[in-house]
């Protein structure tokens, strides 16, 4: 019988190949029943792609000169070094400042990771006359995306899964996940974004990483990403070493 910690419910090991980093782990996934957002929990939220070449989106004139709600849209490559002479053409949606521009991006509902602590909420008293944007919350997630070619999906090639699965890469981790329909994924820690703190930005799964999973692999694996290492003692090397006398 699984003993249950307060609103943690540890789930029997999901089915991983050996060769894989989450076969080392007692429990990898777990059901949070909490409601609460926090590092390490899976989540859905609409990412965008991240694309070479942004969008830019720029007003050319209203539909109707009366009309100051609706405007006629000239979409066009975001080139940085272009320069954007300012017209003055008062559509209210499409409001900016001298300096801003409006970008456009695809975006797709995806499961993220929790990347992020909780960070302390800004007492009120120290925010007025502010824009909410200057202090509101936010949360870091990483985005997965599906491994498994099908239909439309392009999917990953079957051997750079396999080069991902055995941690070659810090920008790339391999997993499979627990949400219905979850399929082997890919988690882009390149892709690592903000998403707003309201509960219009994300939904939870009722999933998350072990306590073990986030220490031992979460921490570890950022460490890696960021600053180009793994601890000493990580067993994230362990793995790799053991992965490299087996398959080289």
């Amino acid at each position: 019988m699984i003993k249950v910690y307060g609103n943690l419910l540890p789930e029997p090991k999901m089915n991983y190949p050996t060769d894989s980093l989450q076969h080392l782990f007692d429990y990898w996934w777990i059901k949070d029943k909490s409601n609460k957002v926090q590092k390490g929990s899976l989540i859905y939220a609409f990412v965008p792609y991240v694309e070479q070449v942004p969008i830019t989106l720029t007003p050319v004139g209203r539909k109707k000169a009366d009309q100051h709600d609706e405007a006629k849209i000239y979409i066009s490559p975001l080139r940085i070094k272009d320069r954007r002479p300012r017209k003055d053409l008062p559509v209210a949606a499409l409001s900016i400042h001298d300096d801003e521009i409006w970008t456009a991006f695809r975006a797709k509902k995806r499961p993220c990771l929790v990347i992020g602590e909780e960070m302390p909420e800004v007492a009120a008293k120290l925010t007025r006359n502010m824009p909410k944007r200057a202090t509101a919350p936010t949360l870091l997630v990483a985005p997965y995306y599906g491994a498994v070619k099908y239909g439309k999906r392009s999917g990953y090639n079957t051997a750079i899964v396999e080069r991902i699965r055995h941690a070659e890469y810090p920008q790339f981790f391999w997993d499979t996940l627990p949400i219905p329909g979850g399929i082997e994924s890919i988690l882009r820690f390149d892709h690592i974004q903000s998403i707003g703190f309201h509960y219009y930005a994300y939904e939870l799964t009722g999933f998350r990483l072990s306590d073990e999973a986030i220490s031992e692999f979460l921490n570890d694996w950022i460490k890696w990403f960021l600053f180009g290492g793994l601890p000493e003692k990580s067993i994230i090397l362990d793995y790799q070493k053991e992965i490299k006398s087996i398959f080289t």
